[in-house]
Formats: C-alpha cells, structure tokens, sequence
C-alpha cells in the first residue's frame, strides 16, 4: 500500500489530482506550476490551438532543453578534468617557484 497523498494541481486552468509521495509535495507544485507556464508560453505564442497539442509541443521543447543541457554537462565532464589537470600542474610549478624564492 502507497503512502501517496493526493495533491491538487492545476495546468491550463484544468484541475487535477495527482497521488504523491509524502515529502514530493512542494517538488511537484513546483513541476506543475512550470509545465503551466511552458504551456501558457505555446499557447499565447497564438499558432498551436488546442490542450493536447500544446501539451505535445510544450514536451518536445522541455525534451529538447533536457537534452541540450545534458549535453552542455556530457561536454564540460569530458573538458573538465584535463582542464583540472592543468590546472594543477600551474599551481604546482607556482608552488615550486615560491619554494625556491624562500630559500
């Protein structure tokens, strides 16, 4: 048995409820609170008529932001650690450099 409360939420002015796991609450009035606002955004942009297509291309665009960022994260991972490296070594030969100026 569940332990999932029901929340009420409301997209396009059309309320729903939706069973939720106890400490989710806050995190899912902020997710449905931002699919509103993505799909009002569709919606007023005047050419897409229409609560299931605006719902369609509202995703495809959050699918589309979900994907750019995680391949924003994929591409500063893989520049990241040789970046690092570097790095270190500058800080290393600086290091070395004060040493010697101390003795």
């Amino acid at each position: 048995m569940s332990d999932a409360q029901p929340i009420n939420i409301s997209i396009l002015d059309k309320d729903y409820k939706v069973a939720c796991p106890p400490g989710e609450q806050s995190a899912l009035l902020e997710s449905a609170k931002y699919l509103d606002s993505k799909m009002r955004e569709v919606r007023d942009n005047g050419s897409i008529v229409g609560a299931e297509r605006i719902a369609v291309i509202t995703a495809l665009n959050m699918a589309n932001d979900l994907l750019k960022a995680a391949q924003v994260d994929r591409e500063l991972g893989q520049e990241l650690p040789p970046r690092l490296k570097d790095l270190e070594a500058k800080i290393s030969r600086a290091l070395e450099q004060a040493r010697q100026l101390e003795i």
